[in-house]
């Protein structure tokens, strides 16, 4: 597996002085276009303790490695800024945990200048600083450059250089696939959203499976109706600084898992929403679940994805029906689209609002083209004319064998199939069955199309 490099370059370090706390950016993209450093807010954050412990935690998920903890590089959250929002989010260097911050317009009273993505930067003395923030205390927020208080005097720049491995970058792009199929699961009110935190294991490799239970949550070790997987206790640790401030917590899983499933775990602060969307294991990573590869196989996901992409303008929620319109496209091919610009950075999906949002993570695109390699091999196999469809089934040879395609199932006769059945998104040989399948069907039509008598007329 290889790994890109983030090069992060700011012209201050971000700091936290005298109540006012400005935000260094590097490089991003804004709705005026490529910015070195953007300035995206300036104003008053009314909720200044939460904020400064949520951010805290965005920024721990960021340098934590959950599984087989070791000390490693960090990267810088990214921040987004929506118009009536500012988002916050972060990978764990596991590539298995998501963190979100959702500062909403309520907790702000500030001027917006741009609307746009970029990193910012969080240091040592900057977390120092954060965790003295308390509850009277005033906090002043800038995001760009311009609102640092204390600047370096001979204009140093602050560089930094970090590895971003593929399975981090398949992560964003699978995360919010993976989201947009969860259902709300169970909500609690502030106080039993606390007494229930606390009470969970302190093994933070405990594996278990939550359901609700009246107006609480019950914890079991096996699934059941209703029950939502959470792996690895451990993996909500971020939460608890934030207890204090609680006023509620949904927790949102798939329908009816029956086996591991990712989980996402969404903490109701004042003005701000902290979301943890988890992988269904704690060694498992979410570059692994294939979940955006469906649509990706598309023939026209590609060139749709050109369309949408140009309607995106930083909105704090992406309306899929309004896209369609001025696309001239279809709901799914819409959907399809997103994806495809979700392997970018380009789209991730809120929960609360049932909702994709737009931004732009700072890497390069022409290396994410090359994240998906099952999809690479699939199209390299119908290339290769190795792919035989017959009506629903199809059989694909490859030096391992002849393998037995189900296209309505999506089941395959290979070993990866039989190791995971479906549940990390289709292998190889069925992407490339059901990409043949299109092609079929598509010359099908083109010869109906040709040989009709309205054609010959």
């Amino acid at each position: 597996m290889t790994n890109a490099t983030q090069a992060y370059c700011y012209a201050a370090p971000s700091m936290l002085v005298d109540g006012r706390l400005g935000l260094s950016t590097s490089g991003g993209r804004a709705l005026s276009g490529p910015a070195v450093a953007p300035r995206f807010f300036s104003g008053v954050v009314t909720q200044a303790a939460p904020a400064a412990a949520a951010l805290l935690g965005v920024a721990d998920v960021a340098l934590t490695r959950y599984h087989q903890p070791r000390p490693g590089w960090t990267r810088d959250p990214v921040v987004t800024c929506g118009g009536d929002r500012l988002r916050l989010e972060s990978f764990s260097a596991c590539g298995g945990v998501y963190a979100r911050l959702d500062l909403l317009w309520d907790a702000l009273d500030g001027e917006v200048f741009d609307r746009g993505t970029t990193n910012v930067d969080v240091n040592g003395r900057l977390r120092e600083a954060l965790a003295r923030v308390g509850p009277r205390d005033p906090l002043h927020l800038g995001v760009g450059a311009d609102e640092l208080t204390v600047t370096t005097l001979d204009g140093a720049v602050v560089e930094k250089k970090v590895p971003l491995p593929e399975r981090w970058l398949r992560g964003f792009a699978e995360v919010q696939v993976i989201a947009a199929r969860m259902d709300l699961r169970a909500e609690l009110p502030g106080m039993s959203a606390v007494r229930f935190l606390r009470s969970l294991p302190k093994r933070a490799t405990a594996d278990l499976w939550v359901a609700p239970a009246g107006r609480d949550l019950r914890v079991s070790d096996r699934p059941g109706p209703g029950s939502v997987c959470l792996s690895g206790v451990g993996r909500l640790a971020t939460l608890l600084p934030l207890l204090r401030f609680a006023r509620g917590l949904k927790v949102y899983g798939p329908a009816s898992p029956g086996g591991p499933a990712s989980s996402a775990w969404e903490l109701e602060l004042p003005g701000m929403r902290y979301t943890l969307v988890l992988s269904p294991e704690r060694w498992r990573g979410f570059s692994g679940e294939g979940a955006v590869l469906a649509d990706l196989a598309t023939d026209e996901a590609e060139a749709d994805a050109d369309v949408v992409g140009m309607l995106l303008n930083f909105e704090p929620e992406v309306e899929i029906g309004l896209l369609a319109d001025r696309a001239g496209l279809s709901p799914t091919r819409v959907r399809a689209a997103l994806t495809q610009l979700g392997t970018a950075g380009r789209v991730g999906y809120d929960l609360s609002d049932a909702a994709y949002f737009h931004r732009e993570l700072p890497y390069d695109r022409e290396h994410v083209r090359h994240l998906n390699p099952r999809l690479t091999s699939a199209r390299a196999l119908v290339a290769a004319g190795a792919v035989e469809v017959t009506g629903d089934t199809a059989r694909v040879r490859t030096d391992g064998g002849l393998r037995e395609v189900g296209l309505t199932d999506g089941s395959c006769t290979c070993p990866w199939w039989w190791d995971h059945r479906g549940s990390r998104g289709p292998c190889k040989h069925v992407l490339a069955a059901r990409i043949a399948a299109r092609s079929v069907t598509d010359a099908d039509m083109r010869t109906v199309v040709e040989t009709s008598p309205e054609a010959a007329r």
